[in-house]
């Protein structure tokens, strides 16, 4: 079975079978669909290696990722899978685990593959092995930070309005001591995070400052949660009152490794002390209790991302256009791990 009988079944032209299979916005959806059923009726199974050395694209799109056991980035994967496959491309997939020396290697992978595109969803990369993708007109996809170029698209997550709107839900509810516990301060997201906490506390004359160890680094998993809210917990005075009343967590995990450190210490969520998360993973619809959370859409992240790389190269030619900024809008999810202060009850 070859290309000339898909073709033929097809009833197009074998130009338009290959374009179909790699992609191109030039093929009509409803001509696509009818290539893609007479290959699937003919059981046609094209060598992509061979296609990817006669035309110099490997219809391959590279997804680094942070940590894959942090359900967030599953769900951010399936979502980028979902819209690549449907546009008949193929994702191979790179975990960093928050390690320089590993994204390396996760970037020396990708460029040895030759991916046609790559989005990076991490922190941990440097200047210089930009670079290298930008010399190879490979375009990318960055997730929080940069500014967009020639072939380098952002995809941007507001996290001041994400904190913005769970400190006005604490402050709404008469949280005066508010706990912040951040991801790892060598990330500009976790900078950008902090900052805005720290800014709104001073803009709303909360009584954060007031209590020793109010603000602790986690490293954004359950464990780094635990220990940091521990943190909290022993910078506590026996003054009554001085215990934060809510506490703000860089990402749901960090939330549930918070909460599990105040069910040690004999404390109530919510009762005693409010907890709000970041992500909005599936998982934090079932805590106990559930959950309340800043939600990060995956799907609108991972589509952003996709959509810059697949447009910045210009149609069947080598040339990359300029990037550009895609902005998501958080949005706060109320569960049932945030109430009322006691403090504003008595």
């Amino acid at each position: 079975m070859n290309i000339k009988a898909v073709a033929k079944r097809a009833n197009v032209s074998t130009a338009t079978v290959s374009r179909t299979m790699n992609g191109s916005a030039k093929v009509s959806p409803q001509t696509a669909d009818r290539v893609r059923r007479a290959i699937e009726a003919l059981n046609f199974y094209p060598n992509t290696n061979a296609r990817a050395l006669g035309s110099g694209r490997s219809s391959l799109y590279g997804l680094i990722i942070s940590d894959i056991t942090n359900p967030f980035f599953p769900e951010l994967v399936k979502a980028f899978e979902d819209i690549a496959i449907a546009h008949g491309k193929e994702v191979l997939i790179a975990n960093t685990n928050y390690d320089p020396a590993r994204m390396k290697i996760c970037v020396t992978r990708m460029l040895q593959r030759n991916v046609d595109g790559l989005a990076i969803m991490t922190s941990e990369m440097d200047e210089r092995l930009m670079s290298i993708f930008s010399h190879r007109n490979i375009p990318l996809a960055f997730l929080d930070a940069g500014v967009p170029a020639q072939g380098i698209s952002y995809v941007k997550i507001d996290y001041d309005a994400g904190v913005m709107v769970a400190m006005d839900h604490l402050a709404s509810l008469g949280h005066r001591s508010i706990a912040f516990i951040s991801g790892p301060l060598r990330f500009a997201s976790a900078h950008t995070r902090l900052r805005a906490y720290s800014e709104y506390s001073a803009s709303h004359q909360l009584q954060s400052h007031e209590v020793p160890n109010m603000i602790q680094e986690g490293d954004h998993r359950v464990e780094g949660g635990h220990a940091a809210m521990q943190r909290i917990l022993q910078g506590q005075t026996k003054k009554a009152g001085s215990r934060p009343t809510a506490v703000l967590t860089s990402n749901d995990l960090t939330a549930i490794g918070a909460m599990g450190a105040l069910a040690e210490a004999g404390l109530r969520v919510p009762q005693d002390i409010s907890v709000i998360g970041c992500d909005d993973i599936q998982l934090s619809a079932y805590t106990m209790p559930p959950l309340t959370t800043i939600s990060l859409p995956r799907e609108e992240i991972a589509k952003a991302s996709f959509r810059a790389l697949l447009d910045a190269r210009v149609p069947d030619g080598a040339n990359l256009l300029p990037g550009a900024c895609h902005i998501v809008h958080p949005t706060l999810v109320v569960r049932n791990s945030t109430a009322r202060s006691s403090n504003a009850r008595s």
